[in-house]
């Protein structure tokens, strides 16, 4: 089907007004940033938001709790999706639709429980009242995204592993895990997304510790807490929590796109 030049100005023009409504506010929050309460352009802003926020701890908090989630989650769910997908795992197909009601079922209704949990375990404001949901929160996701992946592997290949010897753990470690790559990083990356971004978990689990709270948290605290009434300083403290993981986006989106791409080729 051929596509007149018409349509496709037309389909450019969309694409780009589109992008400018997507791009606005974050270049209008950088250049509030950028343009100090006295009308001057420069990082007076970054450096008071830095010093009066506390975000160095707070960044490191974010990385360690993404870091700490993606990685034990990555590992758990390639294991089950391997299991699922090529095992008769006992109670298989009852553990799918457990797992279903995990992804449909909003995450709010778990947060008083989580608390009450927290409170008895005596991990409230701490690393771990953080680590452990998100990890319980992200597997349902993980699994269902890695059991699709190896189900979508041919037999041939497990089979051609079998004949040659290799044991499943061997199968996995050896011929499923380096052709798994893109399908690791694409649902690593959406982890580290969804964990870096979470507030309200953060927001009733660590309200008091500012040593073990997370950037979005702190960058709550700081504006509401009347230290500054520039809003140079504010957007400032925006940019600071929002760099990393833009940062991060722009470095992992090929694999993103091309793990997202392939799974939908598959």
């Amino acid at each position: 089907m051929k596509v007149s030049r018409t349509e496709t100005t037309l389909t450019h023009a969309l694409l780009v007004v589109a992008a400018i409504i997507a791009v606005y506010p974050l270049i209008s929050i950088v250049l509030s940033a950028l343009r100090g309460g006295d009308g001057s352009i420069g990082l007076g802003s970054f450096e008071l938001a830095w010093e009066r926020g506390g975000f160095g701890t707070a960044l490191l908090s974010s990385a360690f709790i993404s870091i700490t989630v993606v990685v034990v989650t990555v590992a758990v769910v390639s294991l089950a999706g391997f299991a699922l997908a090529t095992m008769r795992v006992p109670g298989g197909r009852l553990m799918l639709p457990i797992l279903l009601l995990g992804l449909v079922l909003p995450y709010e209704v778990t947060v008083l429980p989580l608390y009450q949990l927290m409170t008895d375990w005596g991990l409230l404001d701490t690393w771990w009242a953080l680590i452990l949901p998100q990890i319980g929160l992200s597997v349902p996701l993980g699994v269902f995204w890695m059991r699709s992946f190896f189900a979508s592997v041919p037999g041939e290949l497990l089979e051609a592993a079998r004949i040659d010897g290799a044991g499943r753990f061997e199968t996995f470690r050896l011929v499923l895990l380096p052709v798994a790559g893109p399908a690791i990083a694409t649902l690593a990356t959406i982890l580290f997304l969804f964990t870096w971004n979470e507030f309200l978990l953060a927001l009733v689990l660590v309200p008091q510790d500012p040593l073990v709270q997370t950037a979005p948290l702190a960058l709550s605290f700081f504006a509401g807490a009347g230290r500054t009434i520039d809003p140079s300083v504010t957007a400032a403290a925006a940019v600071i929590v929002a760099a990393p993981i833009v940062i991060a986006y722009v470095i992992l989106q090929r694999r993103l796109i091309s793990g997202l791409t392939e799974g939908a080729v598959k």
